[in-house]
């Protein structure tokens, strides 16, 4: 991971927006952006991966997270990142591809959430969930 004052400041963040919240494991939420931004080459790309669910799983705006100091390009990556729920999913895939920062965390968020090992029992959802992200990632990665 790169560390710079921008990439710390939000690992700050991404840890106090997701403190207590934990995976379908019961493991501190917190390790998957962590995971993510680890596979990142540039500060951009690692704030992105770190912040990737901030928006849709905490409170903070992307108000709150200019005002924090996190550039323009973050915020429309992490705003391309946000599924509207009614826009089916593979669309939404297709349309966030054109936001290369956004294209480069989801393919590392497929992936690790695609990871049954992570999981202590594995249901008929998860597999479903792992064919639905397995034609995403053909999307992404065309």
């Amino acid at each position: 991971m790169l560390y710079t004052p921008l990439t710390m400041r939000a690992m700050r963040i991404c840890y106090e927006a997701h403190h207590g919240q934990c995976d379908k494991s019961n493991v501190p939420y917190v390790f998957h952006p962590y995971h993510l931004a680890e596979q990142m080459d540039t500060e951009e790309a690692v704030c992105t991966a770190l912040l990737h669910d901030v928006l849709e799983d905490t409170e903070l705006t992307s108000a709150d997270l200019i005002r924090l100091g996190m550039p323009r390009a973050v915020i429309e990556a992490l705003e391309a990142l946000c599924h509207n729920g009614n826009v089916p999913y593979l669309s939404y895939v297709r349309d966030l591809k054109q936001n290369p920062l956004a294209r480069a965390v989801k393919i590392a968020d497929i992936k690790h959430n695609s990871d049954l090992t992570r999981l202590v029992r594995i249901t008929e959802a998860d597999r479903r969930r792992a064919e639905k992200y397995a034609k995403a990632l053909e999307i992404l990665e065309a």
